[in-house]
């Protein structure tokens, strides 16, 4: 019988292990904060309480505590289990301090598992070094009257307030009755590999938390240390809460692939497989970069960081539209903070997302799975991206076409360019004509709404959310003539703005759909060049996605067999209705086109071209020594074809158009 040498697992009582004299812990500096919830506290206690009302057969078992012993050979390193342990500690010190004045021999026992053998001033779990102090406080009772907020706090408080001295016995039998699974890792032991398999019991890390394990992990605690200091701390705090964005962002930018998130971990799966290996010397290189682009991920967040006023003010725009063009911009704005590309150079780029993203809103496109290409593209240049843009963009025609009759997007970022308003704080949106008119609205001063015709009233309701029906109109303003009239709108209001295009409006006598439309006309040709789209002659591009970000969509009807209308390749226009036919037109193309690429990525990939048909299933021959399993699923044989085409070096050129039901799944 094979014997291992490398983990060592005992099932074991959790209060005998943590009462041991050698049982000393230190949570790493990879591991993430301790955070679990009154909840988790509530679910802890009522299961103890259980448990102990049976019988002595009856055990409670909390799962298992993966820990590995310190270079020294001294204190346990814990690697899975921090929560749960942290957590029945605060239980331990909260029961330790109802009993210390009436029963001292319990107390004396909960001492034994909450602070160390060899030096009774510090406890027995040492977590993460930065809020280690703040634990012991609570642990030893050490807590000043300050004002604190924090996890630990608030759990003890929450067993204090339910331990009380006449339950403490049954409280403590319970305990006594948890049990584990002690798992210790030998030197040459893969701690990441069983720390992920062990991740599915307490709470879940989230990626982020995990991509800090895995890039700490492997590091001596002198190193990790150091890396924590140097790189890890300031990413968190230039991101803050957003930092799982931030890391799905980054990769999404050097990837330039979209990051599946509706799997379990996708962010960390694709960190991964983006840095395989991480020793110490290229931790460093790559942490170095890490930095630096969270600490412009933070100038997104919040552009007062950007000394720049332009490219404030641009940064400011763009947060209209969320965080969808980080990406981008992070490449951008890190080129440009190296000196690779100028001033000038960033803000075309952070025009062209803002011309981009508003005018397909505007026509009602939609905005996602849309950066990555534009990420690819720009690793190219300033004119593949410039057409890459231009392609995606909805031309003028369609734009104006839509802005006369339909309600405007973004109308306070859309009027506070147009009427060159940067802080929009102290000025309300006006409606000239109200969304809902009162009866007595009037439009020139005589004739009121409820005189109109059921057609004007309809048509004034139709126009009054256009760009020509609004305005920017000071809040004092705004406030003096709500409701009224558009003779008195004009002169005690928009006479009176600081706004020209508001003040403007004083020289109109009456506003009706005529009026609206001759003013929206006129803001059109403003706005079309304001939010100019790349003059190259592309043309909109019919909802067309790159096949690179073509993906299976889910919940597709049974039956159903039309996933695409069409398939564009290389200026070829092919019926391609399923991802199956798609698969085997692309890999007979490539055999016929660059049969030396299909084989390469075959060679890599392990198939889906062999020398022989080795199995029974469906296959198709592609000449009579190489043969093309037709047999995968539609995941696989999407992903392999944008394989070969990337092995091709042709990705770029091949774009797939989804059918109806398609793009609304």
């Amino acid at each position: 019988m094979a014997t291992a040498t490398n983990v060592e697992a005992t099932a074991t009582g959790t209060i005998e292990w943590l009462a041991a004299p050698t049982t000393n812990i230190v949570v790493p500096v990879y591991q993430r904060q301790y955070r679990w919830d009154i909840g988790g506290c509530e679910k802890l206690l009522s299961d103890i309480r259980a448990v102990a009302a049976q019988d002595d057969e009856h055990r409670h078992f909390i799962g298992s505590i993966l820990s590995g012993r310190d270079a020294s050979g001294g204190d346990l390193i814990l690697i899975d289990g921090q929560q749960r342990i942290t957590t029945v500690m605060l239980l331990i010190a909260a029961l330790h301090h109802a009993v210390q004045g009436s029963d001292p021999a319990m107390a004396a026992e909960l001492e034994r598992v909450l602070v160390r053998a060899d030096d009774a001033s510090r406890t027995k779990l040492r977590p993460h070094h930065a809020w280690a102090e703040l634990y012991e406080s609570v642990v030893l009772d050490r807590r000043d009257d300050a004002d604190r907020e924090s996890r630990f706090d608030d759990n003890y408080a929450f067993f204090r307030s339910q331990v009380h001295a006449d339950e403490a016995a049954v409280i403590w039998r319970g305990l006594q009755k948890l049990e584990h699974v002690s798992i210790t890792l030998g030197a040459s032991a893969s701690a990441q590999q069983i720390f992920e398999s062990l991740n599915s019991t307490g709470q879940p890390l989230r990626d982020h938390e995990l991509i800090h394990n895995y890039i700490l992990m492997g590091l001596s605690h002198a190193e990790q240390l150091s890396i924590e200091q140097e790189f890890w701390l300031p990413i968190e705090q230039a991101t803050g809460e957003s930092i799982g964005a931030f890391w799905r962002h980054f990769l999404v930018m050097t990837l330039g692939r979209e990051i599946d998130v509706s799997g379990e971990h996708g962010v960390y799966a694709a960190f991964r497989s983006s840095f395989p290996r991480l020793d110490a010397a290229r931790l460093r290189a790559d942490a170095t970069v890490w930095r630096e682009y969270a600490e412009i991920y933070g100038i997104l967040l919040d552009p007062q960081g950007e000394s720049d006023a332009g490219i404030r003010r641009h940064l400011h725009h763009l947060n209209t539209f969320g965080r969808a063009t980080y990406p981008l911009v992070m490449s951008a704005y890190g080129d440009h903070r190296r000196g690779a590309i100028t001033r000038d150079e960033l803000i075309e780029v952070l025009e062209w997302t803002q011309a981009m993203f508003l005018r397909r809103a505007i026509v009602g496109l939609p905005t996602d799975r849309l950066i990555a290409r534009l990420c690819r593209a720009r690793q190219t240049g300033r004119d593949e991206l410039m057409r890459a843009v231009a392609r995606i963009t909805p031309s003028d025609e369609r734009v104006s076409a839509v802005l006369k009759y339909g309600e405007l997007p973004h109308p306070a970022y859309v009027l506070g360019r147009l009427e060159q308003v940067d802080d929009l704080d102290a000025y309300d949106i006006e409606s000239i004509v109200p969304a809902v008119p009162a009866d007595g609205w009037s439009g020139d001063g005589s004739r009121v709404w409820k005189d109109y015709s059921d057609d004007e009233q309809n048509s004034h309701r139709a126009l009054a959310p256009t760009l020509g029906n609004l305005t920017l109109l000071e809040s004092a303003l705004t406030e003096r003539v709500f409701g009224a009239s558009f003779p008195t709108k004009r002169d005690d209001a928009y006479a009176r703005s600081a706004v020209p295009a508001t003040r403007e409006l004083a020289a109109v006598a009456s506003w009706n759909t005529a009026a609206i439309t001759a003013r929206t006309v006129r803001l059109i040709d403003e706005f079309v060049t304001i939010w100019a789209r790349p003059a190259l002659p592309e043309i909109d591009d019919d909802g067309l996605t790159p096949v690179l970000d073509a993906v299976r969509r889910r919940g597709w009807p049974m039956g159903w067999e039309r996933e695409f209308d069409y398939c564009e390749y290389r200026g070829e226009h092919w019926e391609i209705k399923d991802v199956r036919a798609l698969f085997n037109r692309v890999f007979r193309r490539a055999w016929t086109d660059d049969p030396s690429a299909a084989l390469a990525y075959s060679a890599k990939h392990g198939g889906p071209i062999y020398d022989e048909m080795a199995w029974k299933g469906q296959w198709d021959s592609l000449d009579a020594a190489h043969h093309l399993y037709m047999g995968w699923d539609s995941h696989y044989m999407m992903t392999a074809l944008q394989g070969v085409l990337e092995e091709s070096g042709i990705a770029a050129e091949v774009f797939v158009k989804y059918s109806y039901v398609g793009n609304v799944m």
